[in-house]
């Protein structure tokens, strides 16, 4: 089953090798990993996408919520929320049909065009896995896809729910 995880901790050297050691030590693969500071900069969020078995994942949490470092741990998958990626990918556009085809794909995909060279663009879009990897598919059968790099997930609970102190 997959899991996305959300933990609050303190912005510290360590913190994050501590957290991704738990999950190492257990043979639990992490999918993706986000962490950046919060509106407190001596905070820190980590988003983990995971997927495996549910006692180890729990036993896992237990641990995390443990560690010096960490304030709250929470499963963002045990209730409603949204979760995003980003993509940020080069094609080939070498003619005007290539061009046209890649500017229409990224408009129905509500995607930008971020850079345009002599015969390559670079794109950008969010939205959930299922919207990246429908879009790569698409614009895969239309042009050369040259290189790609996905943030991962983040995500947030909805409504008043909030990951804070």
């Amino acid at each position: 089953m997959r899991r996305i995880l959300a933990i609050l901790l303190e912005n510290e050297p360590g913190s994050l090798s501590r957290i991704v050691g738990l999950f190492s030590q257990r043979a639990f693969n992490i999918q993706s990993l986000t962490v950046a500071p919060t509106e407190d900069p001596s905070l820190s969020r980590i988003t983990i996408a995971t997927s495996g078995d549910d006692k180890v994942l729990e036993q896992i949490v237990k641990q995390v919520n443990k560690l010096i470092d960490v304030i709250k741990i929470t499963d963002l998958t045990e209730r409603s929320h949204v979760e995003r990626e980003l993509i940020l990918i080069k094609v080939l556009a070498m003619n005007d049909k290539s061009r046209t085809e890649v500017k229409r794909i990224t408009d129905i995909f509500r995607g930008s065009i971020i850079d345009i060279g002599k015969q390559v663009y670079t794109i950008q879009l969010t939205g959930d896995a299922e919207k990246l990897n429908a879009f790569v598919e698409t614009l895969s059968n239309e042009t050369e896809i040259i290189e790609a790099v996905r943030s991962g997930c983040v995500g947030i609970a909805r409504g008043e729910k909030a990951l804070r102190v």
